[in-house]
């Protein structure tokens, strides 16, 4: 900005993800919000706990992957088709990858993660992933080819038994329908390695009952096309050995990787990447932008080199943030204090194959199909806006309807 120039009075999200997103609906709920833009490059704002039903044909791409200006209409709130490069914290201004240069009062940077495959040889070529409606469309591809071809010892090497990596090789394991062993690889001891224990025993039983083959203690040290070289480590004084797998494909769940844009000047991270923010989620040294999402690594309140105890990169902790990082923006516009955002812990829930889930919470343990049910309806009430979640309602109810 120049001279005596009045500061600008909008706020800008950087990021269309549950941070991004949630955050800029929560500011439309608000009366007299001020003007609020979204960048974000895709046309889509994916819900990415129900990616799964997506894959397995269990829910419909538009229930799980609306467009954003149908999110936005009507709401106050406008969206910018294009992807942030740089900002400018001192000058208040951002720059794109289209060349346009804008001003903000506010920022929120909502970037989210991307996948991180640790520099293994041939797996960012060979490896396909599973965060956007692309993967989702080649690995339904890939399971059509391999239930026509009904190939002896056709393998897919699913890579890391996290949540994702479980609840993965549980769709493709019933997709597949025999025509195809999944293997299941994780490098340390064992599946889930920060779940509750119900979730981990139902877990283990759901993929000895589909037969997918689960490596602990094995490490992927490349990946070619139709192969994967692995090291496993056994338990005790056996030595490490090599094994070579051949698969028709192979898919990366093992880490997240955070970028943000580059921002002017430096903001301090963490070893992962993510941004250093306070308890109100405003980035540490920078009193104009804040964080959300994936990329929010809130410290202690004094600002210490500790950080605080870390939330999960998970939708759940989005949700919770939006309403806190929306009342703060809005705050800071008024020159006003900011209020601390706690996490809450509302439980863990994940889906073990067709019409199958298992969750906990609020000391309640289910799984099964009665669990599937009441996954879906909790994320229904999740969904990004009433008029959706009304619009995915009805077409469940009609889709019950004798």
């Amino acid at each position: 900005m120049q001279g005596h120039q009045k500061p600008a009075q909008n706020v800008v999200i950087v990021g269309g993800g549950f941070g991004g997103l949630y955050t800029a609906l929560a500011l439309a709920q608000r009366k007299h919000h001020p003007p609020v833009l979204l960048i974000e490059p895709n046309d889509r704002f994916l819900f990415l706990p129900l990616l799964y039903e997506l894959l397995s044909g269990e829910l419909r791409g538009w229930e799980i992957a609306p467009r954003y200006d149908g999110l936005l209409a009507g709401r106050g709130l406008a969206w910018l088709q294009d992807r942030v490069v740089r900002i400018d914290a001192e000058q208040q201004q951002l720059q794109t990858a289209a060349g346009r240069t804008l001003s903000f009062g506010r920022l929120v940077i909502a970037t989210g993660a991307e996948s991180n495959t640790f520099a293994v040889p041939g797996a960012e070529r060979h490896c396909l992933g599973f965060r956007s409606l692309a993967d989702v469309r080649r690995l339904q591809h890939l399971v059509a080819e391999l239930k026509g071809q009904r190939k002896p010892l056709q393998r897919i090497a699913v890579v890391g038994a996290g949540p994702t990596g479980v609840e993965l090789a549980c769709k493709l394991a019933d997709m597949a329908e025999g025509s195809a062993v999944i293997e299941l690889i994780e490098q340390g001891p064992g599946l889930l390695p920060q779940a509750r224990a119900f979730n981990r025993e139902q877990a283990a039983l759901a993929l000895q009952r589909r037969d997918v083959r689960l490596r602990t203690r094995t490490q992927v040290e490349a990946v070619e096309a139709g192969a994967i070289a692995l090291r496993c480590h056994p338990e005790g004084d056996s030595p490490a050995h090599a094994e070579t797998l051949a698969v028709r494909a192979a898919v990366w769940t093992a880490g997240l990787n955070f970028r943000a844009p580059r921002i002017d000047p430096a903001p301090a991270c963490d070893g992962r990447g993510r941004l250093l923010c306070g308890p109100d989620l405003r980035l540490l040294g920078h009193g104009d932008l804040f964080v959300a999402g994936d990329l929010a690594a809130p410290v202690d309140p004094e600002g210490a080199a500790g950080e605080a105890p870390a939330s999960p990169a998970t939708a759940q902790v989005a949700f919770q943030q939006a309403p806190v990082l929306a009342a703060n923006l809005i705050r800071s516009l008024r020159g006003e204090p900011l209020e601390p955002f706690g996490w809450k812990d509302l439980g863990e829930m994940m889906s073990l194959g067709i019409g199958e889930a298992s969750l906990t919470a609020a000391g309640v343990t289910l799984a099964g199909p009665a669990a599937y049910q009441l996954r879906r309806l909790a994320y229904l009430t999740r969904l990004p806006g009433r008029p959706h979640q009304l619009r995915v309602a009805a077409g469940w109810l009609a889709d019950w309807t004798p």
